[in-house]
């Protein structure tokens, strides 16, 4: 009686509960997979749409600023006994007074982002490639194409300047949703794989999950 109870419990335990488990795992991963894929065909558009996307990028960029100011401020009215309540005040108004001229002219932020941008990968590149020439190590050759391609990305951008920077930081932004959108698809397809061998690997040896003894028979009482 004990033994067949033991046979039923292992049973229902190797048929009902991993089975939940792998389906779970394979929707988590296959809406991993699907949020990619929008990821990616919104970088795609933006690469056709640089414009657009840039536009898209700086009413984003200053909403979300926004928000977080005015989420700061309420935060800050809510400690205000504590010793850093101006300090939380003085952020949440910059990041409002940014986020409103940000969202009220666009183009004008795209074009000081852009120069923004620009200096950076100036400077950058500039640094990388005096750094290299001076300390000359094992990633020598490296580091001397990437400071020569910041310099020169630099230097094309701020000769078209203000011109780029219409599709300046679209491009990048739909780079960054295009190369993040591949991975997330790689994640999901990788991660049901994986749960799928798993799962055949499991029903072949016959191995009950969660019991003491693996796939060994339970004890006779």
């Amino acid at each position: 009686m004990a033994r067949s109870r033991l046979k039923s419990a292992a049973r229902g335990t190797s048929a009902g509960g991993p089975v939940d488990e792998t389906a779970k795992l394979n929707r988590s991963f296959g809406w991993l997979a699907a949020l990619g894929v929008i990821l990616v065909l919104a970088g795609l558009v933006g690469l056709v749409y640089t414009g657009l996307a840039t536009l898209t990028s700086m009413l984003l960029f200053g909403w979300l600023l926004l928000i977080g100011g005015v989420v700061g401020l309420l935060h800050a009215v809510q400690a205000r006994a504590s010793n850093f309540f101006w300090l939380g005040v003085v952020v949440a108004a910059l990041n409002i007074a940014a986020g409103i001229v940000i969202v009220t002219k666009p183009e004008a932020a795209a074009e000081a982002l852009t120069m923004f941008a620009a200096l950076l990968f100036l400077t950058g590149g500039v640094f990388r490639l005096v750094g290299s020439l001076v300390v000359r190590g094992p990633q020598f050759g490296w580091s001397l194409v990437q400071g020569a391609f910041g310099l020169l990305l630099g230097i094309l951008v701020l000769a078209s300047w203000p011109s780029s920077s219409k599709y300046v930081i679209g491009t990048f932004f739909s780079l960054a949703l295009l190369f993040d959108g591949l991975g997330l698809v790689a994640t999901g397809y990788g991660g049901r794989r994986i749960v799928s061998l798993v799962s055949d690997q499991t029903r072949t040896t016959g191995q009950v999950p969660n019991s003491p003894q693996g796939g060994q028979k339970p004890a006779q009482n």
